[in-house]
């Protein structure tokens, strides 16, 4: 499977774009503004207030490129014999070999013990529900596969849960709007 490829302009709409309206590439990133896939309509980004750093450790970073670049799409930056970079959706993450740190499925989520500790993303629902197809598409096999929490109250969300080749388990949200994010 290849990286997601920035494809046709999208609109970036007020108020996410810093400074009206602007044609950006879909899949990419314009100034602090990401941009998230969907679909040919113009979408809303979420805002970009400041990006995380996140190191963790793999045991391969042959298979991590595989799994990182290849099936999440994600965008390779610098790299030594013992670490590589990824543009994890517009954050970073350091991949360093190493044991992956231990977790236990003591989170629960509804009926759902999830892995602890985690990490993931919070994406617009058109740009979740490609990367589901595309996770789907690889053959991922899924902790919590996809499903909507919380419908029709505050917080309604779509969620996934799945683990790198090394153990190191990602949970994706999917959102309708920001404003539903920290609903309460």
């Amino acid at each position: 499977m290849q990286p997601f490829d920035p494809i046709e302009p999208v609109v970036v709409r007020e108020p996410y774009a810093s400074k009206g309206a602007r044609t950006v590439l879909r899949g990419g990133y314009s100034g602090n503004t990401m941009v998230l896939p969907s679909t040919s309509a113009p979408i809303d980004t979420l805002p970009a207030r400041s990006l995380f750093h996140l190191a963790f450790h793999v045991t391969d970073l042959d298979e991590a490129r595989r799994f990182y670049g290849g099936v999440l799409g994600c965008q390779e930056g610098r790299s030594t014999d013992t670490w590589v970079d990824f543009d994890f959706f517009g954050h970073q993450i350091s991949l360093h070999l190493g044991e992956p740190f231990k977790t236990t499925r003591t989170g629960r989520v509804g009926e759902h013990l999830v892995p602890m500790p985690h990490f993931g993303l919070v994406m617009l629902l058109p740009a979740w529900q490609a990367l589901a197809a595309r996770l789907e598409a690889a053959g991922t096999e899924f902790v919590l596969p996809p499903q909507q929490r919380f419908a029709g109250q505050p917080g309604e969300q779509w969620t996934l849960f799945f683990c790198d080749p090394f153990g190191n388990p990602i949970e994706v949200k999917g959102f309708d709007s920001v404003e539903r994010i920290f609903a309460s």
